[in-house]
């Protein structure tokens, strides 16, 4: 059982990996002091906004620290590395670390680190190798009718063109095909391997008090999370699933609680190893809703599709309108569990970050102290009241996409009685 657990576990944290680049990231308010102020040829500024160097980008700084990047933001100035691994058609493979981009003044085989995310100049004529750039520019330009942010990097005073960051969805997701792939460890990847190997010792701790204590009360670690094991089978699995099949997709629900869970929880710590967004991001709730959907309609019963494609006991004429609304809801159910762990967790992040955000803006960014206090103190309890929210949320979170995903496994493996079988028994 416990190895069943840990297979789905590594399948579905290699699954995010590969999945993982495909969110566009928000812009990160610049703190490496590389990035240059350009104007357009409106005269407009095309770099990041009206405010003065140095002043609080309260946008910019929200989404930037709820995105994910090449590397982990301590402290002004001061970065965790993460491993890179890079690949252009072409040119090959690089690896090697975050920082040998000095904090986006080198670039190195082409590639630059822009806000903390791996971008690559998209001209061929850039030179190759560790090369000197003078910073990072930004642009608004036109892209049809629709305003597009466009980056370039500055090498011997001349602008070259950069690629977003790495994508694989094809522009859904809000990136786009790019000229290289970037298969690296980022911060969401890194707080995903972390809670993996956390869930490894944890549940191989809880496997080895099982065989201690046989016939024995549990103790220790064992007794802290058979709580959690219990409630799980006879709150959720067996309730939604039945007792006939629940035990088949016990491992597979397990997994998924535990591991939003942690993932939840990783993300409340401010500091690292912990601060990443990851089931905020768009392409790690994608992954855990795509399983979702594969486990529950390969294990579908005969009588679960006649109810998706032509309801028994319903007129011909209402079938036609109803088929189309059960083969869309087959797609909008993984949907949803997608949309809802996303959107609730972000808004958890965005909101204690706005809240701590209050310091700079009532403190005119240092310039009054009395309105930094004041900041501090309302920013501070509201903060502490939201990070106990958010402390129910991750909890709440996890469990309601446990909870759903084994009702829709339910509903895939029940066995239905039709009404000429059930009048038959009646008539017995």
């Amino acid at each position: 059982m416990e190895f069943k657990k840990l297979s789905i576990l590594v399948f579905a944290l290699a699954f995010s990996w590969g999945m993982l680049p495909a969110q566009d990231h928000g812009h990160e308010q610049d703190d490496h002091g590389v990035e240059t102020e350009q104007h357009d040829e409106h005269g407009g500024e095309a770099g990041h906004g009206s405010h003065d160097e140095g002043d609080y980008d309260p946008v910019g700084t929200v989404m930037g620290h709820i995105a994910d990047a090449n590397e982990f933001h301590v402290w002004k100035g001061v970065h965790i590395p993460l491993p890179l691994i890079l690949y252009a058609p072409g040119q090959g493979w690089t690896t090697g670390l975050s920082s040998m981009f000095e904090h986006g003044h080198t670039a190195v085989d082409g590639y630059v680190l822009n806000h903390g995310r791996v971008n690559r100049v998209a001209d061929p004529s850039f030179p190759k190798g560790e090369v000197h750039i003078e910073g990072i520019t930004h642009k608004t330009e036109k892209a049809g009718e629709k305003d597009k942010d466009v980056y370039y990097a500055i090498h011997e005073g001349r602008e070259y063109r950069l690629d977003p960051p790495s994508t694989v969805d094809g522009g859904f997701l809000g990136g786009g095909i790019t000229s290289f792939y970037d298969f690296s460890i980022t911060k969401n990847v890194f707080t995903m391997i972390l809670a993996a190997l956390l869930l490894i010792w944890l549940f191989s701790a809880v496997a080895r008090g099982y065989e201690k204590n046989i016939h024995k009360a549990p103790s220790g670690i064992q007794s802290f999370i058979e709580v959690f094991f219990v409630f799980i089978r006879d709150e959720v699995t067996k309730p939604m699933i039945g007792p006939k099949h629940y035990e088949r997709f016990q491992p597979f629900i397990m997994t998924l609680f535990f591991f939003i869970l942690f993932c939840n929880l990783l993300g409340l710590v401010p500091f690292f190893p912990g601060s990443a967004n990851v089931t905020g991001n768009l392409a790690v709730t994608l992954t855990l809703a795509v399983f979702t959907f594969l486990v529950v309609n390969l294990n579908g019963k005969k009588d679960y599709w006649e109810h998706v494609f032509w309801m028994p006991g319903i007129p011909a004429w209402v079938k036609v309108i109803l088929t189309p609304v059960e083969v869309l809801s087959l797609f909008i159910k993984p949907f949803s569990l997608m949309i809802r762990l996303f959107a609730n967790i972000s808004a958890g992040h965005i909101i204690i970050l706005s809240l701590i955000g209050l310091v700079f803006l009532f403190g005119d960014n240092g310039r009054s102290v009395g309105g930094a206090a004041g900041g501090a103190v309302i920013g501070g309890l509201f903060t502490a009241f939201m990070n106990l929210i958010e402390l129910l949320v991750a909890f709440l979170q996890a469990f309601i996409f446990a909870i759903l995903t084994a009702s829709y496994i339910g509903a895939a493996v029940e066995e239905h009685h039709h009404h000429e079988e059930e009048a038959r028994e009646g008539a017995h």
